[in-house]
């Protein structure tokens, strides 16, 4: 769908709004998807991420969780509170800093990963069949590009 412009910001500019948007548009389209097959198996995407970074990277503080799910430290919180009161998470007091603690995955946790991630990567892959190995390689270099320069 063309959409008449009232007013050009500069065809840099322009071009700059209309790629964010298209940016934004399959963020959202994918992340809708994989949100319907996270609920599917009784999980919030922000437990599932947390799981998932437990899962993945290891036992780690809750600020070490939030830097890596991009989540904000309440939310985080309110999160760990309810993936301990299911038993999927557990904690124990940091050594190093006793104002912390750190989380680590329990059995159940790793089970409901085990059992949830390999569909959602495979799910992850079907989005991307549109493009080609060549495509796929340039879409994640520009990103990563665009991602360090902020």
């Amino acid at each position: 769908m063309k959409i008449n412009r009232l007013k050009s910001y500069g065809s840099r500019a322009d071009k700059a709004m209309t790629t964010w948007i298209q940016l934004f548009r399959s963020f959202n389209k994918i992340r809708a998807k994989e949100s319907l097959y996270i609920q599917s198996c009784d999980l919030t995407m922000n437990q599932f991420q947390v799981l998932e970074v437990l899962y993945h990277r290891g036992d780690l503080s809750i600020g070490a969780i939030t830097k890596l799910t991009m989540g904000t430290p309440g939310n985080i919180t309110v999160v760990v509170r309810n993936l301990k009161r299911d038993g999927l998470v557990n904690s124990v007091p940091d050594s190093k800093d006793k104002r912390s603690s750190i989380l680590s995955i329990t059995k159940k946790g790793k089970d409901i990963i085990e059992q949830l991630f390999p569909q959602h990567a495979k799910n992850l892959q079907s989005y991307f069949e549109v493009l080609d190995d060549d495509e796929m390689e340039i879409l994640f270099s520009l990103l990563r590009k665009l991602h360090k320069a902020q």
